[in-house]
């Protein structure tokens, strides 16, 4: 590095925005597949964007077919991470476990239970005393059922960014963290070089796996990508005696309330009904009454835990609260994986493949074609409904 800045290479075949979980993800995949020369940009540290906030959570517990086979195909390959990319993950495979406590709920869950099974998962719905036996914190007041994954659980996603990092870096890709970009030129619906703060690059492809700025970077393009950047909070408490060693990942869906083992104590969030959009990174103590009414009535024990830490991150929210993955019809070239709503992390795995896929200009290993941003202009939105 000069005073100046970063090193950046005169040209690129192509360049991916963005360095968090889909951005590493998708450079080791290129890499791997023989793309020489992939350049990867990020505006800060790598992973300090919305990937470093994430809860750590990883399922395959989702309504549509294709988020299932996206979340499934992404915990093997977290399973065997270690072996793989030598970088572990701290993998806890404990299992995810939704508590329902309305008819409409259970007959949602019913119906994407089947689905998953259908598609491999080893998810099933369980009555409310053996929702209790797994997770002996709730209180079972209210609750009708629950649906439980035993493949489920949570990793280090700092982690997985740096072993997929350090992977890519070894198969020639540049990863250029701090290095924010400031445009995108294209002409005559084709890209032709990415500007950033240290100096322009020509390429004829990007990848946009901005995040929560996945907007403004398609914006840059000639792009529209629906996607809002949201603030959600998470803390972690201090010590909580008595925890089970294996105590699932537990999510009261009614309330949006989840908590997880975070060492000695418990990584907690909800989400905020009164949230508005925007690029808030600090935290507020707005949302913490209805946090702690959820815990009076869900998990009653966890009223009086102390608080060690917390922080703040951003969910990318898409207008059905699912992905936005392709390739622009409008500027050719310009492919993006984005609003995952608050499950991207879980999915960087498998994503990354699919984007190596488009670029390399083959059918993807996973149909994503109802994933495409033109699903809105087309009126043919795709809900995901086992989100929080």
């Amino acid at each position: 590095m000069t005073s100046s800045g970063p090193d950046l290479p005169p040209t690129a075949p192509v360049v991916i925005i963005g360095g968090g979980i889909m951005g590493v993800s998708t450079a080791y995949e290129l890499a791997a597949a023989g793309v020489t020369g992939v350049v990867l940009l990020d505006a800060g540290a790598l992973g300090s964007g919305s990937t470093a906030r994430a809860a750590g959570g990883v399922r395959a517990q989702f309504s549509d077919p294709v988020n299932v086979r996206l979340g499934l195909h992404s915990l093997r390959v977290f399973e065997t991470f270690g072996e793989r990319f030598g970088q572990d993950i701290d993998f806890h495979q404990v299992g995810y476990l939704f508590l329902l406590d309305s008819g409409e709920d259970v007959a949602s869950f019913r119906e994407a239970v089947a689905t998953q099974q259908q598609l491999g998962v080893p998810s099933r719905l369980i009555t409310v005393a053996e929702a209790a036996d797994l997770s002996p914190l709730i209180s079972t007041d209210g609750l009708l059922a629950a649906a439980y994954s035993p493949a489920d659980g949570y990793c280090s996603p700092e982690s997985v960014v740096l072993g997929y990092a350090t992977a890519a870096r070894r198969l020639g890709a540049r990863i250029i963290p701090h290095c924010p970009v400031t445009g995108i030129r294209a002409e005559a619906g084709r890209i032709t070089a990415v500007a950033t703060a240290a100096g322009t690059i020509s390429a004829p492809a990007v990848v946009c796996t901005a995040g929560p700025w996945s907007r403004q970077v398609a914006e840059w393009a000639g792009v529209e990508l629906p996607v809002t950047p949201l603030r959600r909070q998470v803390l972690v408490t201090g010590p909580v005696p008595g925890l089970p060693p294996r105590l699932p990942f537990t999510i009261d869906f009614g309330t949006s309330l989840y908590f997880h083992r975070e060492g000695p104590g418990l990584l907690l969030g909800m989400s905020d009904p009164d949230e508005t959009p925007g690029f808030k990174l600090t935290r507020s103590d707005a949302w913490l009454p209805g946090l702690s009414a959820a815990l009076a009535r869900r998990a009653p024990a966890l009223t009086n835990a102390g608080i060690k830490t917390g922080w703040a991150g951003l969910y990318e929210v898409s207008p059905d609260h699912n992905a936005l993955i392709g390739e622009s019809a409008a500027v050719s070239r310009f492919l993006y994986a984005t609003g995952f709503s608050g499950h991207g992390f879980l999915m960087g795995p498998a994503v990354g493949e699919v984007m190596r896929d488009l670029y390399l200009g083959r059918q993807p290993f996973i149909d994503v074609t109802a994933l495409t941003a033109d699903r809105f202009i087309a009126s043919r939105p795709r809900p995901e409904r086992s989100i929080i």
